[in-house]
């Protein structure tokens, strides 16, 4: 995905179908979606696991954007977590085969960003304000206070994955 000429997702004008109040969460999902392209482009796969200065793996976060977001956007449909969705939160930062690779975390995170769409698209302005629980605790929050930690938690795991990746490919360099 070549984007280095193009501005930031959310200057690019609104999205298609995307209701107005929630332009701002699919920017951000498209962004993130994005940059794992052109940062992860040819991160080596040896480096996947490896865990500098024991901070998380580029490989967990992959995992965990992938599965923070497929979870919260339950939440907001006002859905339990499945059986499938509590064993990849159990199994996130090991390797879900015996040689998984970049690409297919990194494509796992796309469907997960389309699915995400399509979930915003369908998602009516008057339900924002509906409250729904969060986890077995039942959590207070709102359709749309989830939605938003969804944009505002892929971006800061991309941002911790970045750095993480950065270092890691020095190290391998």
């Amino acid at each position: 995905m070549t984007t280095s000429n193009l501005p930031e997702v959310w200057l690019r004008g609104p999205l298609p179908a995307v209701p107005p109040l929630l332009q701002p969460v699919a920017h951000a999902l498209l962004q993130a979606r994005e940059e794992l392209h052109a940062q992860l482009f040819d991160f080596p796969a040896t480096g996947l696991w490896q865990r500098p200065a024991g901070v998380a793996s580029v490989g967990f976060h992959l995992q965990h954007l992938t599965g923070v977001l497929s979870r919260l956007l339950t939440y907001a449909r006002g859905e339990a977590l499945t059986p499938a969705q509590l064993q990849q939160l159990a199994q996130e930062g090991q390797c879900p085969t015996p040689e998984c690779t970049v690409a297919e975390l990194v494509q796992a995170f796309d469907e997960q960003v389309e699915q995400a769409l399509a979930q915003l698209i369908t998602t009516y302005e008057v339900m924002l304000t509906q409250v729904r629980g969060v986890g077995r605790a039942q959590l207070p929050s709102t359709v749309l206070g989830l939605l938003v930690h969804a944009a505002e938690h892929t971006m800061r795991h991309l941002g911790q994955l970045l750095v993480t990746a950065r270092i890691v490919g020095a190290q391998l360099a």
